[in-house]
């Protein structure tokens, strides 16, 4: 951290914080009004950190009245899922102070009169993080208890953190988006009002209603207070996870990371952000205004320098190529457009020449605000921040032999089921490599119980006759111990799960069967 420690109080004394070492760090929460905690978060100016930087105050505003003119609980939900390779700052404040997290969500659940408050995660370390923070404040999702409470565990995929993938899974779909857009405020978990809202930004308002609105203005800009949790790598000699306040000048947080002295360009706010040059980097300071002012972004709080001697265009094409595996598939812009659009990148290294350019161009600004996400938005920013801000070289690939640069991978990408190397926890991942496990329906035993899809939505979707829609299918290793439960709560006893060494790919072993009737049959039944 740079300055006085706000959401990292306490990391210097213990690996995690605990409801009783918290207190010690952090002292009691009184609770606050629905109209006081508006007001607070107004006062702070206080957005949301996960992004798309909404101011929280209106989101807080806007569920609190969908709630009260249609009577009903809202719902709280923390979204913690982290599912950029270059971004940790939400995985780093859940495993080591999920508590903080905690005072903030539950104050809003208290102020709004909400019965259900979910923590979406999609890591093996933050599920058991939270779990355990949830257990030592008493908090279950037992039916008889005044708050349910409980943790959403979600794969590891770029559009698992979108809000309608989260709200999705919550309600027993797969986590991906709905391929309509629906406001969240109005029409979320259940139907009902949900305030969702990213983890730092919760543990952001619970710094502010301990310490006040005025004392919190202190640290960091008179225009955006307070203190920013950043993830620092890519060309760094030491990746981190750092907390500063804001308007500290960007290149001295690179200096900490022991970034190149000139790098060839930053990318800021991660892979749905935009890149800034040397010259740039400069003149910013650590604030969304001000990364936003030079043609930069906040984003979710990455921050990405390349040196000299990389191509960066070469980088950028690693990551269009990631971001277009990382479509949910629904929709043309991004299932679609995405692929071609790496291809466009792809075909100026090659040697496309201007006609190329002229392409990928055209792509990029076809699948903006066409998609039923923001994924194809995001990803078609960072395309379009490659071309700007690399001018020279993308010259001497459209007008010459290319630069001459190597690609040395310093971007960092989920690759072989592993985290990605070269940031904080990058390591920790393997739970998200191939799946170990094929689980299986027995048609003689299948009486459409429906118990499979309630348990495992990863695998298992009903088809309109109400029977699995799948006969086999591959596990994924984060949803291993869901599959063992799935097996050992079918009611009808027909499901199995074999070891597969082979770890296939799943969408090659999903077989479907269009009725229970007919698969009876092509088994020769």
């Amino acid at each position: 951290m740079v300055g006085l420690p706000q959401l990292t109080s306490g990391f210097d004394l213990v690996e995690r914080l605990d409801l009783p070492m918290h207190l010690k760090v952090h002292g009691p929460l009184e609770p606050l009004g629905g109209e006081q905690l508006a007001k607070l978060a107004e006062n702070i100016n206080l957005k949301g950190r996960g992004g798309a930087g909404f101011p929280f105050h209106k989101k807080l505003r806007s569920v609190a009245e969908a709630a009260i003119k249609r009577g009903v609980r809202p719902v709280v939900v923390v979204n913690g899922s982290e599912d950029e390779p270059a971004c940790r700052k939400d995985t780093v404040m859940i495993n080591r102070a999920p508590h903080l997290i905690l005072d903030g969500a539950l104050l809003c659940a208290e102020a709004m009169g909400a019965r259900t408050l979910v923590v979406a995660v999609t890591r093996e370390s933050t599920q058991r993080s939270m779990e355990a923070a949830l257990a030592e404040r008493g908090l279950s999702n037992s039916r008889r208890s005044a708050l349910r409470a409980f943790v959403q565990r979600n794969p590891v995929r770029m559009v698992t953190g979108a809000a309608a993938s989260v709200i999705r899974s919550i309600d027993g779909g797969p986590a991906i988006p709905p391929g309509r857009k629906v406001s969240a405020s109005q029409n979320g978990v259940g139907g009902a009002p949900t305030l969702l809202s990213n983890a730092e930004t919760f543990a952001q308002l619970a710094i502010a209603a301990r310490i006040g609105p005025e004392r919190y203005g202190n640290t960091g800009l008179y225009d955006e207070p307070g203190t920013v949790m950043l993830t620092v790598s890519g060309a760094v000699a030491r990746p981190m996870v750092i907390e500063v306040p804001t308007g500290v000048p960007l290149r001295y947080v690179l200096q900490l990371a022991g970034a190149p002295p000139v790098p060839q360009g930053v990318l800021t706010g991660g892979y749905h952000g935009k890149w800034i040059d040397a010259a740039t980097v400069n003149e910013a300071i650590v604030s969304r205004n001000s990364l936003d002012a030079v043609g930069g972004s906040l984003g979710a709080g990455a921050i990405l320098p390349i040196t000299q001697e990389t191509c960066p265009l070469g980088e950028s094409l690693r990551v269009a190529q990631w971001l277009a595996e990382e479509s949910a598939g629904q929709c043309g812009p991004c299932y679609l457009g995405l692929p071609a659009a790496a291809r466009g990148m792809e075909d100026i290294l090659n040697g496309g020449g201007p006609a190329a350019l002229e392409a990928l161009k055209q792509v990029a600004k076809n699948v903006k605000r066409r998609g039923a996400c923001s994924h194809p938005d995001g990803s078609a920013m960072f395309l379009e921040s490659t071309i700007k801000a690399f001018t020279d070289d993308l010259a001497a690939h459209v007008l010459g032999n290319g630069c001459g640069r190597p690609v040395e991978g310093v971007l960092p990408l989920f690759e072989g089921g592993r985290g990605p190397a070269g940031i904080p926890g990058g390591a920790e991942a393997e739970e998200n490599g191939p799946s170990r496990q094929k689980i299986y329906v027995d048609w003689t035993l299948c009486r459409g119980h429906g118990l499979c899809a309630d348990i495992l939505p990863e695998v298992f979707q009903l088809g309109a006759d109400g029977f699995p829609t799948v006969a086999q299918a591959m596990v994924p290793r984060y949803a291993e111990a869901k599959a063992l439960r799935a097996v050992r709560r079918c009611p009808a006893l027909a499901l199995r799960i074999e070891e597969d060494t082979r770890a296939q790919d799943s969408s090659r072993n999903n077989l479907p069967v269009l009725s229970q009737g007919r698969g009876r049959r092509a088994l020769g039944r």
